[in-house]
């Protein structure tokens, strides 16, 4: 693996604990077949973290508080 991967996953704990769960990422890193920045969007894809999951979350969270709110009524 290049040194500038090794340096990006040690800086980024969450690219860090998922290279370490999924370790078969080792293989592909080392070959080149997959780059850091694909590797990142797997990451944010696997943990949530994309815009998109963001604004789901948020409008999840406001329909709950708005059905409490009702219910309270």
């Amino acid at each position: 693996m290049q040194l500038y991967n090794q340096i990006a996953f040690r800086e980024n704990a969450k690219l860090y604990a998922y290279l370490k769960q999924n370790s078969y990422y080792f293989k592909q890193l080392n070959r080149d077949t997959i780059d850091i920045k694909m590797f990142e969007k797997e990451m944010k894809i696997k943990y949530k973290e994309r815009a998109s999951d963001k604004l789901n979350s948020a409008v999840e969270n406001i329909e709950l508080i708005s059905s409490v709110l009702n219910v309270l009524k």
